[in-house]
């Protein structure tokens, strides 16, 4: 869903899971606290969300390092 006026997309925790970031919730938490990951916003309750354009940067990240990175030989 795109909003105008400036706002941004929201992504839940299962678009999270859709977009093939499959981890903990916890994993999640130390991520964020330690800068890795887009810090999270509670809509209410127990729910949260992320910015959905600050999760495509952070993918588009992670596929740039993988491309300048040799994790291992084979």
């Amino acid at each position: 869903m795109n909003i105008s006026s400036g706002q941004k997309t929201l992504a839940t925790r299962t678009d999270l899971k859709c977009l093939g970031i499959n981890v903990s919730n916890t994993t999640l938490l130390r991520w964020e606290a330690r800068g890795r990951f887009p810090r999270r916003i509670r809509m209410g309750g127990t729910s949260v969300a992320w910015f959905l354009p600050e999760i495509e940067d952070w993918l588009a990240e992670r596929a740039s390092e993988r491309a300048r990175t040799h994790y291992a030989d084979y």
